[in-house]
């Protein structure tokens, strides 16, 4: 996917944790109040040509509960916010309808070239 981007990738660690730890992630470090899945942080400074290094924390909590309202495999909603982090470190946001629709793309095309 990195490739595929033009991005390279140096490190990348997922963290798998709770609701209550990601929401002090999220407001220790974001000021915001409130759950989420999914918070990425680019480590050091713009990727260089050694490439890319992040941290991708993933609330399972979130997770499980996000594939339940929208009638869904937990493993699917698990593989679409991996790719979502991934993507975020490649310089794809979220903020607005149209980086949403961008990124909600980007997340099928990379799950359709998963098999199964």
């Amino acid at each position: 996917m990195f490739e595929q981007e033009r991005r390279p990738l140096r490190t990348l660690q997922y963290i798998f944790c709770t609701d209550e730890y990601l929401l002090r992630i999220n407001q220790d470090f974001l000021q915001h109040d409130y759950y989420t899945d999914i918070i990425t942080f680019q480590l050091g400074d713009e990727p260089d040509t050694l490439g890319v290094e992040g941290e991708v924390y993933i609330s399972i909590d979130r997770v499980r509960d996000n594939a339940k309202t929208l009638g869904i495999p937990v493993g699917k909603e698990l593989l679409r916010v991996i790719f979502h982090g991934a993507l975020h470190l490649c310089g794809y946001g979220d903020k607005t309808e149209e980086e949403v629709s961008l990124m909600r793309g980007k997340e099928e095309e990379y799950m359709r070239l998963l098999p199964g």
